[in-house]
């Protein structure tokens, strides 16, 4: 990988080598233009084959149904937060929260500025090392959706199914997992997501979402946070982030190119099973959460000594494995191994965990 580190961050983070290079061979000249995608009206006609490319090849990637729209938005998944209960909150007044993590409580605190939101389940109490386990009955029926976050990055869980909500709507921050295994997305009435894990730059949120549920909007909503302002304007109400877009659309076709995401998700299991296998058999580190709910993204570990942790991550650092350092809420160390994380880049933290073990254990 010549002069490039290997990025361990939460976000943003690392993007395919390839998309890179593509990019930067392109950003003075796009497709023979004369310009740069940063550059040009997102009006035009170069910068409409890109939008519309990027959109049919993440539909093709995930399976998105012909009833759903995708929208290309500002924000990141914390104006999400606020969009979604405007939006959809509309009926009753009323949605259940599961909160698995500091991201769901924030979705789940914004969305009670504008009804009646109830956590639903919490594992809170214990700091977040478990997704909980919930049933139908643990949901209002008249509640008009239940909202998930689908993968923790500060505690590194996931969830390992699709919960029961006995028929309610279910919406999901699906920001740090997105495109690493194929999900069923009818199973969700919305789902939305952050780029800055797997799909490109910071400053741009993915909003896929059923089309029946669009249009449903609070009358005093701001105009640019209704989700029909921007499915009937194809994303481009406004000036939309035209460079996220360009480069997401070129990691929709890196995606596609090694075979989907039933490839990519088979290469996502073998990095953590690697990094899980080695910590469980460890004597020196320990991964707090639970094993059945491990996020193939986020792998949190510690040794039990806070000293002892520093020194771990800034001996990384020293040898390239930069960004280690876990969630300032917890401590201990973080390994995110998002999609274009190489194989390698695993393999490498691996061997300086053992180097590291047999020098302080």
């Amino acid at each position: 990988m010549n002069d490039r580190v290997y990025n361990f961050s939460a976000g943003p983070s690392m993007l395919p080598e390839s998309v890179l290079k593509k990019a930067a061979a392109e950003i003075l000249n796009y497709g023979g233009s004369g310009m740069s995608v940063m550059e040009m009206s997102h009006r035009s006609k170069p910068f409409e084959k890109i939008i519309t490319e990027a959109e049919a090849d993440l539909r093709t990637l995930m399976g998105i149904p012909d009833d759903y729209d995708v929208l290309f938005v500002q924000g990141g998944a914390t104006l999400a937060f606020a969009m979604v209960p405007l939006n959809l909150m509309t009926g009753s007044g009323k949605a259940d929260f599961i909160i698995s993590g500091q991201w769901a409580e924030k979705a789940w605190k914004e969305a009670a500025k504008f009804g009646d939101a109830k956590a639903a389940a919490s594992s809170k109490d214990a700091v977040y090392a478990f997704i909980p386990k919930t049933g139908a009955a643990d949901f209002r029926k008249d509640a008009d959706y239940v909202h998930i976050t689908w993968n923790n990055t500060i505690y590194g869980t996931r969830y390992p199914e699709v919960p029961d909500t006995g028929g309610i709507t279910l919406v999901t921050d699906m920001s740090s997992s997105i495109l690493s295994e194929p999900v069923d997305v009818s199973k969700f009435g919305c789902i939305y997501a952050g780029a800055q894990k797997n799909i490109g730059p910071a400053g741009m949120t993915i909003i896929i979402v059923k089309k029946d549920l669009v249009g449903k909007a609070r009358p005093d909503i701001p105009t640019y946070l209704d989700f029909k302002t921007h499915a009937d304007s194809g994303s481009l109400y406004n000036t939309p982030p035209a460079w996220c877009i360009y480069v997401a659309g070129e990691v929709f076709k890196h995606l596609l190119e090694l075979g989907g995401l039933d490839a990519m998700a088979a290469v996502n299991r073998r990095k953590a099973g690697k990094l899980y296998g080695y910590i469980e058999a460890s004597g020196l580190y320990k991964a707090p959460a639970a094993p059945e709910d491990r996020s193939l993204m986020n792998a949190v570990f510690v040794t039990g000594d806070e000293t002892l942790d520093k020194k771990f991550v800034d001996e990384a650092k020293a040898e390239g494995l930069v960004q280690l350092n876990g969630h300032r809420s917890i401590g201990g160390m973080r390994a995110s191994i998002y999609n274009a994380m190489p194989e390698e880049g695993v393999d490498k933290l691996i061997d300086f965990m053992k180097r590291f073990e047999a020098a302080n254990a």
